[in-house]
């Protein structure tokens, strides 16, 4: 069993910066490949980024793409997300997802979820 607990997020104006982190307890963190996801009101679940166990690979929500960056410490058992530029359609409840296989986490089938984080951006 993975543990995540989200951490990070908050209310930022328009154009701020948010640094959201997720950090794993109960089995080797560097065996799981880590993604973000975000929520919004009346909207489905969606992928913002992913990174695998080593840090070779990392894939980004094209909405995303030059705004946010995924990092990984796996000495701390923890994934960030580093949110710059950040508009009014970022708003959302953002959760972290684990799996050993990054095709999991990519296509939002990983096995283990956080409960999440409310990121607000106002305009």
């Amino acid at each position: 069993q993975v543990r995540l607990v989200e951490s990070g997020g908050g209310l930022v104006q328009a154009g701020g910066s948010l640094r959201l982190s997720c950090t794993a307890s109960g089995r080797t963190f560097s065996d799981y490949a880590m993604g973000w996801f975000r929520q919004a009101p009346g909207k489905d679940r969606e992928f913002v980024a992913a990174i695998s166990w080593n840090e070779v690979m990392t894939n980004y929500a094209d909405s995303v793409k030059g705004r946010f960056t995924i990092t990984r410490d796996n000495a701390k058992n923890t994934v960030y997300l580093q949110m710059n530029s950040l508009k009014p359609e970022d708003t959302a409840v953002y959760y972290c997802a684990a799996d050993p296989k990054i095709s999991e986490v990519l296509t939002g089938r990983g096995g283990y979820w956080g409960q999440g984080t409310q990121v607000t951006v106002s305009s």
